[in-house]
């Protein structure tokens, strides 16, 4: 075997965006598990593109040689980016969707299964077939007796055409659900004001540049040479997203350092007690009299911002001061306000869909979900006890 290895300019960025990638999907899926499935999808579908790109590296380099046994690990991965960017615009466009999700991914599950027979085939004929798709000039080992066959229906031999029919079909019904909801608003797929709308709509856009190289790649470059452009553009993606995670945070709302290790959250604050109780009232007094929280926009840099003071600093109280998270006060705060207009309105004049638009949630399925956790009830059982203990 010839296990020389290439790293060209293409390789340093595609590895830089794989690490950047594999970092940052995991704080997208920790934050889909707090029941923001949009980041949950998207999460997952940075995680299997920063895995294929990896593949791509190892056979591109030719360090694959050197870790033949996993060769073509991430061949199924290819019929998850579809139902993965789709989902992740469903439940961004219609949260209270209650379609299935796994469905989608019977053909992944599949192709899992028909992969089987190829791994655990000889380190020679993994060899072999990294030499098709990327050497094809270099002398092919001899093989011996196959004792099953990699490839028993000739299904891989076209994994391309599925993989751009199955990734095409996708980006069309993601437009599709844009168009139908572009129709709902009344909006221009150009001017759009919605800023979730505007954001599935960016999101298909770059899908279909992607499905655009991948089919140039695929019918410009035999076997798979060229799948380092589509890996290159995917880096850049990947770098872009990073920009915007550092450059949203509110890490650098005051001075910080790099040189110590994660530890108690607000050690080095400067603030002081009295400076904690100002804040505190402010809080107060945005989240009661104001009703920030009815906000459907509301966040924690968005309410420092009311109140004129570093996110960083007024995540420090709530957390301090008031004994929860952002996200646990906004909750508490909405529910109350949530029973507070059930108990009024007795005539049950308000749906829950009204109730939960009202004090701010979007879905109808997270505000049920939240209600319960902080009464026991579901926004409707309580509205019948209620009723029940004013008879």
């Amino acid at each position: 075997m010839i296990t020389d290895t290439f790293i060209s300019v293409f390789d340093l960025i595609i590895f830089l965006g794989i690490i950047q990638g594999i970092f940052i999907s995991v704080f997208f899926i920790q934050s889909g598990r707090k029941d923001v499935k949009p980041n949950l999808y998207q999460g997952l579908l940075l995680l299997f593109l920063s895995l294929t790109m990896l593949e791509e590296l190892l056979n591109n380099t030719g360090y694959i040689v050197r870790v033949l046994p996993i060769s073509n690990f991430a061949e199924p991965f290819n019929f998850a980016f579809g139902p993965l960017a789709y989902l992740y615009v469903r439940s961004m466009l219609y949260p209270d969707s209650k379609r299935k999700a796994w469905p989608h991914f019977l053909l992944l599950g599949f192709w899992i299964l028909y992969m089987l027979p190829y791994f655990v085939q000889s380190n020679e004929l993994k060899y072999n077939s990294y030499l098709e798709v990327k050497h094809p000039d270099w002398t092919f080992l001899e093989l011996g007796e196959q004792r099953i066959d990699d490839d028993p229906l000739r299904l891989r031999d076209y994994v391309n055409q599925f993989t751009g029919i199955h990734f095409t079909s996708y980006i069309v019904a993601m437009f599709f659900l844009i168009g139908r909801k572009l129709k709902e608003g009344k909006e221009q797929l150009f001017r759009l004001r919605d800023p979730k709308l505007k954001l599935a709509r960016n999101v298909s856009m770059h899908f279909l540049v992607i499905a655009i190289i991948f089919g140039f790649v695929k019918l410009s470059f035999r076997a798979d040479i060229g799948d380092y452009f589509i890996s290159s553009y995917l880096s850049l993606m990947i770098f872009s997203t990073s920009w915007m995670v550092v450059k949203n945070s509110s890490f650098f709302g005051q001075p910080q350092s790099f040189l110590h290790f994660p530890g108690s959250k607000y050690v080095k604050s400067s603030l002081s007690e009295q400076e904690k109780s100002a804040i505190h009232r402010k809080i107060l007094k945005e989240m009661e009299a104001k009703h920030y929280f009815a906000s459907n926009l509301a966040s924690l840099k968005g309410l420092a911002s009311a109140i004129g003071e570093s996110s960083h600093h007024v995540s420090q109280v709530i957390n301090e001061v008031m004994g929860q998270g952002f996200f646990e006060m906004l909750a508490r705060y909405r529910v109350e306000e949530a029973m507070r207009i059930i108990r009024n309105d007795q005539d049950a004049k308000l749906t829950i869909e009204d109730i939960a638009e009202q004090v701010g949630y979007n879905s109808k399925s997270s505000f049920n979900t939240v209600f319960k956790k902080q009464t026991g009830q579901t926004p409707s059982e309580f509205r019948r006890s209620s009723q029940r203990s004013t008879r």
